[in-house]
């Protein structure tokens, strides 16, 4: 299958290509004129996939406000047919309360190229920025207040846990001695601790720091809490027969979501679709490098 080209309707980003787009709209947008839920709508791009293949209206939530931003400027000359709200992917029962049962949910938990590419948001290791790594800007603790607080052991476990960093001691060790000598002011500096660390003296096909700034960002963002309460919820607000995808890209998360649909499916409360994760194809990979860890999984619920 090849990604849909988005439409004048519904806007383009040529930074951004959504992972998996014609695979998502066949197996999830499955009645045509329906209700679609995009629980992390980001740029729009899977939103924007699923109006063009038959999607009669999109509710799309993200936690980021300047992703909405961009998704209002996106969207702007649709009206009603996608409409946007500021919360978390995990409020979604809260976020439908008046909304009724809807045809289908995707939730795509890969870091956009928004947040990535742009340095104030404090996730790249390739640029300077602030260390701060929060989805929602407009709440809670930034990682600069977060490393302030935790000890070098409790780091260690962050970075080993969510990052599968075999080093994960060595590195915390060499935050922890960046930051208590001052020298931990920005995701520069934190990249370059976490390099000593693991040991990136000879170029690797993958940055040293990679693993470190992945469990940190989860570790600011909870992302990893309540994840098997989002796929429950997202069972119980569609229709019988709507269908649940939701797209991961670290293992953690996989599992989670794997383990999730399988005991839902087990209950009776659905079917799985995919049996085993779909992912990108050689083609897809090799346009967005980013999609190489993708993997898609799709749950029915049960009519």
């Amino acid at each position: 299958m090849t990604t849909p080209e988005p439409s004048r309707s519904t806007g383009s980003d040529p930074r951004h290509e959504p992972v998996l787009a014609a695979e998502i709209v066949s197996l999830v947008v499955t009645r045509p004129g329906g209700v679609y839920v995009d629980a992390t709508v980001g740029l729009g791009g899977h939103t924007a996939a699923m109006l063009e293949s038959g999607a009669g209206r999109v509710i799309g939530i993200d936690r980021d406000p300047a992703a909405l931003a961009a998704c209002r400027e996106r969207f702007a000359e649709i009206g009603d047919r996608v409409t946007l709200v500021h919360a978390d992917y995990r409020e979604i029962a809260a976020v439908l309360r008046d909304q009724g049962a809807v045809d289908g949910v995707m939730a795509d938990f890969g870091v956009s190229s928004m947040q990535l590419d742009h340095a104030p948001r404090g996730f790249s290791f390739r640029q300077a920025g602030p260390l701060d790594m929060r989805m929602d800007q407009s709440r809670g603790e930034t990682l600069a207040e977060r490393l302030a607080a935790v000890d070098e052991a409790e780091l260690a476990d962050v970075i080993f846990q969510f990052g599968e960093e075999r080093k994960s001691r060595r590195v915390a060790r060499e935050i922890v001695a960046a930051r208590d000598r001052g020298a931990l002011r920005t995701t520069a500096d934190l990249a370059a601790a976490a390099r000593r660390g693991a040991g990136g003296g000879t170029w690797q096909r993958i940055d040293p720091a990679t693993r470190t700034f992945q469990a940190l960002r989860i570790w600011v963002n909870a992302e990893l809490d309540g994840l098997d309460r989002f796929v429950e919820d997202a069972t119980r607000v569609l229709v019988p027969g709507g269908r649940l995808g939701v797209l991961a890209f670290h293992s953690l998360e996989d599992r989670i979501v794997k383990q999730t649909m399988r005991r839902l499916a087990a209950e009776g409360a659905g079917t799985l679709v995919t049996r085993r994760p779909v992912m990108p194809g050689d083609a897809e990979i090799e346009r967005n490098p980013r999609a190489r860890s993708a993997r898609l999984r799709v749950l029915e619920k049960a009519a």
